[in-house]
């Protein structure tokens, strides 16, 4: 699975961190990095959440096979 980050800057001046395959995770910050770093942190925690829920991660390929 690979998650792309769209940012963009706002006319105030704040970023904004958009994970597209992650509908409404968005994440904002100062600056670049610290929006890029928060977005990330929170697609860590919606994927952790679908995980406990049985719900799918990705839909394709899977994260975790047994072995």
């Amino acid at each position: 699975m690979n998650l792309k980050i769209e940012g963009e800057r706002e006319a105030d001046g704040r970023w904004i961190a958009e994970l597209l395959e992650l509908p409404g995770c968005l994440a904002c910050g100062k600056t670049q990095a610290d929006a890029l770093a928060r977005a990330k942190a929170l697609a860590l925690r919606v994927l952790a959440d679908r995980l406990e829920h049985g719900e799918p991660v990705s839909a394709g390929d899977e994260l975790f096979s047994l072995a």
